[in-house]
Parts: structure tokens; sequence; C-alpha cells
């Protein structure tokens, strides 16, 4: 899932718009259906939170129900880290080294420079555009670790969400564990806080992305901001399936139709 996103690169130059528009507002809208049809075919568990936060509509499923992050936390774990380098508790162009016992699977960026070192704005790029493991545990402990991220969130007003675990544990997931879950209700409020909102500056917000996430069995997600094409003002989407008997495609099949049905209420 990991080359479906499309992303505005850290420390490169913003377009005007605060986020792309993803693959989710892309699909051309199907006939109405609902999102529990969806999920029947998924064989698993489908939460969708659709918001339109300058009028309050709100559509979906299971919004308050909690789903495994999966790497959708690396979107989170970007934006505390942007926010502490907004107030100069950190800066973007601190090196971090990086040792070979930090490689993990799927450390892409990461992997090319062992026995180096990384900026804080590359760590960040790597993790939200290639959702590189090992860039995400480099950056961890610059905002205190898992804690401190969920620290970062309550001060910003998200009770829900849980981060506790390093990749690739943070992958796990329990229905009665309440560790690296968000809700799709939360998540959607994350989107909007630190893409739309004034909790981050101004260019803090422009080096934000959608984000994807998936466990690589039955678990596939997808967060982003949604654009109406004929202009007007956001809407933010979080869909998270879990438990599903489909392969990746089966799983990214169904996130597209779910897109697909955001995209009508769109405009």
């Amino acid at each position: 899932m990991i080359d479906r996103r499309q992303f505005l690169a850290l420390g490169g130059a913003a377009c005007a718009g605060i986020a792309a528009v993803p693959l989710l507002a892309r699909a051309v809208p199907a006939p109405a259906a609902g999102f529990a049809a969806l999920e029947a075919e998924s064989g698993g568990r489908l939460g969708v939170c659709l918001w339109h936060p300058a009028s309050g509509a709100r559509f979906g499923q299971r919004m308050d129900e909690r789903f495994p992050m999966c790497s959708t936390f690396k979107f989170l774990l970007a934006a505390a880290v942007l926010e502490r380098a907004g107030r100069g508790a950190l800066s973007l162009d601190q090196r971090v080294p990086v040792r070979a016992a930090d490689l993990l699977a799927h450390s892409p960026v990461s992997a090319r420079h062992v026995g180096k070192d990384l900026g804080v704005r590359d760590l960040c790029r790597a993790t939200l555009t290639t959702s590189d493991n090992a860039a995400a545990n480099l950056l961890l402990p610059l905002v205190g670790g898992p804690a401190g991220l969920t620290a970062f969130l309550r001060a910003q007003g998200d009770a829900v969400t849980l981060a506790a675990r390093y990749e690739p544990d943070a992958n796990r997931f329990a229905a009665d564990d309440p560790r690296d879950t968000t809700s799709p209700a939360a998540m959607a409020g994350n989107l909007q806080r630190f893409v739309l909102g004034d909790a981050l500056a101004l260019a803090a917000r422009r080096q934000l992305a959608d984000k994807t996430g998936s466990n690589g069995r039955d678990t596939s997600n997808d967060i982003a901001v949604l654009w109406p094409r004929r202009g007007g003002t956001p809407w933010v989407l979080a869909a998270f399936l879990q438990g599903s008997t489909l392969d990746d495609a089966g799983r990214d099949g169904i996130l597209r139709r779910v897109g697909e049905r955001a995209a009508a209420h769109l405009g």
C-alpha cells in the first residue's frame, strides 16, 4: 500500500493546497451503497468517518470503535515532530545516527544510510512517503516515545488514540487491547486539526500528507483530506478495514470503493 499515496514532501516546495488529492478522492462515484455492504464483502470489520468540518456533516459506520492504526500512526508522529520543531524543542536539521541494529523489515530509506545519519526532516519524509519502519522508530524518541506521542495527542484534544509500542509490535492487535488503536472519528479529528486547523503552523501543515497502513495480512487503512474537484471546503476521510478475509488487492479495492462513496458527497 505504500505506493498509492500522493504527498507533499517534507522540505520540498509545497503547493498552494494544504494536501494533495489522494487516491480515495479520485475514483469515479459509483451507485450509492452502504458501507455495511462493503464490510460484508470484505469478511471483516470496516470503520469509516467522512466528515465535513465546515458544515459538521458526518457519515460513516463504526465511527467510534477501535481499529489498529498500523502505519497511519506515522501521520501523527510526523505531526508531533513538526509541532516540536515549530516551538523550537528540536530542529528538523538535527542529525540522527542510523545503525544496522535499527533496521527492520521495510526500511527502504534507512537501509541506505546504515553507518551514517539522517536529518529529522529526511526521517519524516521517509516515514510518511515510503512508510519506512526504522525511520519511525528513530523519530519516536524525539517526541518522548509512544507515551510521548499519546500525551501530545491528548494535549491536542484526542482522547481516544493510544500509541504504545514501536515498530513492528505496533501492528499487533487484539480486540480487547487498546494499544496502538484509534477510532475513525478520532483520526478524522486529527486530520482536521493537523492539516486544516491551527494546531500546527501553516508551513508545517503543508508538509503533512495522507497516509495508508497495513499489517500485510488482514488489515488495511487509509486516511486523507479530500478537496472537491469543483472547489469548496475540504472533507476528511478515515477508513479502517480490520479482520478482512481478502488479500492485499481485495482490501485495497474495498478502500477504493469507500472513496467512491465518499466522492458522492464532495460535490
